[in-house]
């Protein structure tokens, strides 16, 4: 079993900024999510043994949100690559509106979803489908990870079957975490807050 966090609401999040493997800070409101997502955890965890670990992605906004999670469910933790955000390259840090105005035509005929993978130096959907699938792979017992908004969805897509499409639409939310087991997810700690798709 998999639960599988996002970090908390970063400064760029806040600005509709796409972070890529770029970082910037959690908000107040960030680090408010990640603390509640710990709390949900821990309720969630109570009464099982306690042997599994903690991977997390190495950027600064997940490692921030591990902190804060690890005051209220101290747990081992390593980190693990492979949860890295998807790269959108030379576009990582930028809005959608900075983009469209210094690559004129390179969003034309994309939508909110499937615009990431338009960036001419970016990673493509198969290779970062191909590393969460290698990350899912490798996983023997309960495992909490904690990643990212666009890598996140295509983790619950690769594990449950998904096309491209219905990976890219799930939502993508701060509070609470997912809950992967036999092949299914499902949100634990369903919150009526969502972040945009768009600020991953």
């Amino acid at each position: 079993m998999i639960f599988l966090l996002r970090h908390g609401e970063t400064i760029w999040n806040s600005l509709g900024r796409f972070q890529g493997q770029k970082d910037s800070s959690l908000t107040e409101r960030g680090i408010e999510q990640a603390e509640q997502a710990a709390k949900l955890l821990k309720k969630e965890v109570a009464g099982t043994e306690r042997s599994f670990q903690l991977q997390v992605s190495p950027l600064g906004r997940t490692k921030e949100t591990a902190a804060r999670v690890k005051r209220i469910l101290p747990l081992e933790s390593h980190q693990e690559p492979r949860l890295m955000e998807v790269t959108i390259g030379c576009w990582d840090g930028m809005t959608k509106f900075e983009i469209d105005n210094e690559f004129p035509g390179m969003l034309d005929g994309s939508d909110a979803f499937d615009w990431y993978f338009k960036s001419p130096d970016g990673e493509s959907f198969d290779a970062a489908c191909a590393r969460a699938k290698d990350w899912i792979s490798g996983i023997r017992g309960t495992t909490v990870a904690i990643s990212h908004g666009l890598f996140g969805r295509l983790v619950r897509g690769v594990y449950s079957g998904l096309s491209k499409r219905e990976m890219l639409e799930l939502p993508v939310p701060q509070y609470g975490f997912y809950r992967l087991r036999d092949g299914e997810f499902s949100l634990v700690g369903a919150s009526a807050e969502t972040i945009s798709d768009v600020v991953a």
